[in-house]
């Protein structure tokens, strides 16, 4: 009964898309003027039909204060200074037919030299970020009512950052806490995924349905069960008892009061530079039924007794994007965002970004992970994120120099197992857009706090300490 229900509720959902885009009027009269700036290669003479290739490389250049204790293969490293490679990739993707899109993406992430996530084989690291294939309902080029793909894919439903378009980021990185299983059951945020993607007038939405991967097959060793909630390891269930791995589902609505925002690839900009005006407020969701397990305790009190917990999360959120003055090319970007995630009783995971760090002598750690510049990342509980940047005058630095974009952004974290001593970080930055995106400058101040935990295991704040990082991307 209960999947004849959810059958009925998804197909009807289908038709009433499938009215409100046949409701719209095709208009086949306008063509895609071709891009002559980019990689691009026509199929058809209007260019409606095209292949097109994108490369992308961030290096970063850091300095970092490590977390109490941190080591560098085996040497006490209070601070670091490591030359990384954040982010290389390449796109491949195009509107080969009227209703037929493909996308790849392939490369690699936070290559640096503590990188050790292939069992310390550096030269594996390269990989399928993404790849499927869509089909649009619609033939006109400039209708992108309904369109249903399938594939290893992003595809998102909590939020706009769990999407990203990594190559338009205006703060100097996304926050990351909002690819929330990342590398735990999905392969770098993407997923195994059927989805229904559109634009109706203003609202922009997004359904999906994934199959988690096992976390068994991330390339570490499972967390053992304890009292604190960790995802289901599938491979450790005895006689068949366990929940398995369940489907994932999502869904993201947004609702446009002036442009909408581009809709080529599922993923979302960070930053459109002034060049439209966009304003959205979203809601989304993400479910999994027994997505994580825990010890429960039994009658006497010892915790002994397999439990699992269902994973929900919710977020509400806006995002502002739009010129204020275009003769002089100033523009300004805010986005705003509330979170509610739920993995379990006291689910709580420790990351650094493209951590320079290998270890820590410190025996009072919250997590085995707080080492270097990791941070309480992930956790059951509520968490805010803001960021602001504003665009300066173009003859600021001269004709043909580029722009300058100040920016800042924090993230409030307030999650169980960290007893709810707040997480608070902090980043403050500039980009030198040189030409854009295709080449731009970067340079960010981040304020983070540690942790440690007392004799009796409470949760103390520790100091705080700072990150200087200078990135240089190019795009094209």
């Amino acid at each position: 009964m209960y999947i004849k229900k959810k059958s009925r509720i998804a197909g009807l959902s289908f038709l009433i898309v499938s009215g409100l885009c046949a409701q719209q009027v095709a208009d086949t009269s306008k063509k895609i003027v071709p891009d002559k700036t980019a990689l691009k290669f026509n199929i058809s003479a209007d260019g409606n039909h095209y292949f097109q290739v994108t490369f992308l490389n961030q290096t970063w250049l850091r300095y970092n204060e490590s977390n109490d204790g941190t080591t560098q293969f085996g040497k006490v490293a209070p601070s670091t200074f490591d030359i990384g490679l954040r982010r290389t990739r390449m796109q491949m993707f195009g509107q080969i037919t009227d209703r037929t899109f493909l996308y790849f993406q392939f490369g690699q992430n936070n290559f640096n030299s503590a990188y050790t996530n292939t069992a310390g084989n550096r030269k594996f690291a390269a990989f399928f970020h993404d790849a499927l294939c869509e089909f649009k309902t619609s033939k006109d080029p400039k209708n992108n009512c309904l369109k249903l793909g399938a594939g290893l894919t992003a595809t998102n439903g909590l939020s706009r950052f769990s999407q990203p378009s990594i190559g338009s980021i205006m703060t100097l990185d996304v926050p990351v806490f909002l690819q929330y299983s990342v590398d735990q059951i999905d392969q770098f945020d993407r997923r195994l995924a059927v989805y229904a993607r559109g634009q109706i007038k203003k609202l922009d939405y997004r359904f999906y349905m994934s199959n988690p991967f096992p976390i068994s097959s991330n390339g570490t060793t499972p967390p053992a069960i304890s009292k604190n909630a960790s995802f289901v390891n599938a491979g450790a269930i005895i006689n068949g008892k366990g929940p398995g791995i369940n489907n994932q589902y999502g869904t993201y609505l947004a609702w446009n009061f002036f442009e909408v925002e581009p809709h080529t690839t599922p993923y979302m900009a960070g930053t459109f530079l002034g060049t439209k005006k966009i304003w959205n407020i979203a809601v989304g969701g993400v479910y999994q039924k027994s997505a994580t397990w825990y010890l429960s305790p039994d009658t006497a009190g010892v915790y002994k007794d397999t439990s699992y917990a269902d994973m929900l999360h919710f977020s509400i959120e806006t995002f502002l994007d739009m010129p204020l003055n275009k003769e002089k090319g100033t523009a300004v970007s805010a986005f705003a965002g509330y979170y509610n995630t739920n993995y379990g009783p006291n689910y709580l995971r420790y990351n650094g970004l493209m951590n320079p760090a290998t270890g820590s002598t410190a025996t009072n750690l919250v997590s085995s992970a707080a080492f270097g510049n990791s941070i309480p990342m992930f956790g059951t509980g509520q968490v805010m994120y803001a960021q602001f940047g504003f665009l300066l005058p173009k003859k600021l630095l001269g004709e043909g120099n580029g722009q300058l974009m100040p920016f800042a952004s924090a993230t409030y974290a307030d999650y169980e197992a960290m007893q709810h001593k707040s997480m608070l970080m902090i980043d403050v930055g500039m980009n030198w857009f040189i030409k854009g995106h295709n080449s731009k400058i970067s340079v960010d101040y981040q304020n983070r706090p540690t942790f440690y935990k007392d004799i009796n295991g409470n949760v103390q704040n520790g100091s705080r300490k700072s990150c200087l990082i200078l990135q240089y991307q190019i795009f094209i």
